[in-house]
């Protein structure tokens, strides 16, 4: 029986997954091409070039009041539909209407205030927070954590899959380790008991799944964090246990916060905001914190110096 011709979506879906983005990003574009596709009336994108493209921009940022960064999101989706799918060069001077560059600071907490919060937290929430603040991964580094890149002999964690997919090394705070040493005691003791039941396997990142065929069963490619169940792999189709969702974290986060008292907007990232800001007040110098966030621009890391001098650009006032 002859195969259907595929959609346009779920070429966009191979080529995406052919190019090892993560799934998020995936969701992501796939989210914005169909919205492209959608407002201008099921067109086939290959029937339309600049003048859509840059309507739809438009449409974004005057009808929909999107953030600078959710519209350049939308357009580095639809410049992958035609670049990487349609394998088209589009010879695009984006003339839309530009959304307005957001110039606000990021929260940071104090102290004080992150301990406040850490002690209202328990178990693996507690330490997970922890690890953000103490070594500033972003969440999804955090929760993607796999056993090997865990360094206890040289106080290290190695970070991969990041954002831009390079590496980087931060800290192992001293305070964390044992607590982390058994929190992986009581993991591998999950994963043995998932191989007895005939799971145990992990994803892998790229293409070490078809490499080493065994590999997604050994202990240090698991997640230092799983999940507290095992599902169904959106992708393979396979049935494993994946690392803890975010949402676990962020719930839990949110009724800590409120029984701190904490008058802030604090998300998971505030912690990694808050570890830049203690480290620059700290005296560290900003090229160092820099490679510790994983920034590739220095201009990134500048923000927490403008954090630092919050209250009238640290001017005194005349009134004090």
């Amino acid at each position: 029986m002859e195969q259907r011709p595929k959609k346009l979506l779920e070429q966009v879906q191979d080529v995406i997954r052919l190019k090892h983005y993560s799934y998020q990003t995936e969701k992501t574009y796939i989210y914005w091409i169909r919205r492209y596709i959608l407002y201008h009336d099921k067109r086939h994108p290959k029937d339309m070039g600049s003048a859509e493209i840059e309507a739809f921009l438009t449409h974004l940022a005057v009808n929909e009041n999107v953030a600078a960064s959710t519209q350049n999101q939308a357009l580095h989706a639809v410049l992958f539909l035609y670049k990487e799918v349609l394998k088209q060069n589009l010879d695009l001077k984006v003339e839309a209407v530009r959304a307005k560059k957001s110039k606000y600071l990021p929260t940071v907490l104090t102290k004080d205030e992150v301990f406040a919060i850490i002690q209202k937290l328990s178990g693996v929430h507690q330490l997970l927070i922890k690890l953000l603040y103490g070594t500033g991964l972003r969440l999804t580094e955090g929760l993607s954590l796999r056993v090997k890149d865990v360094d206890f002999a040289q106080q290290q964690i190695i970070v991969r899959d990041t954002k831009g997919n390079e590496s980087r090394v931060t800290m192992l705070p001293e305070s964390i380790a044992e607590e982390l040493k058994i929190h992986l005691q009581s993991v591998k003791i999950i994963h043995q008991q998932d191989l007895q039941k005939g799971y145990g396997s992990v994803y892998l990142p790229f293409a070490l799944e078809r490499k080493y065929p065994r590999a997604k069963y050994d202990w240090i490619w698991q997640f230092v964090f799983p999940s507290g169940n095992i599902s169904k792999d959106l992708r393979s189709g396979e049935v494993r246990r994946h690392h803890l969702h975010e949402s676990s974290l962020q719930k839990a986060l949110k009724q800590a916060v409120r029984q701190a008292g904490i008058q802030k907007k604090v998300g998971c990232h505030t912690f990694r905001h808050s570890f830049a800001t203690h480290l620059l007040q700290n005296g560290y110098d900003i090229r160092t914190v820099q490679e510790l966030l994983g920034h590739k621009d220095v201009k990134t890391t500048m923000i927490y110096t403008h954090v630092l001098n919050r209250g009238g650009k640290a001017v005194r006032s005349p009134l004090d």
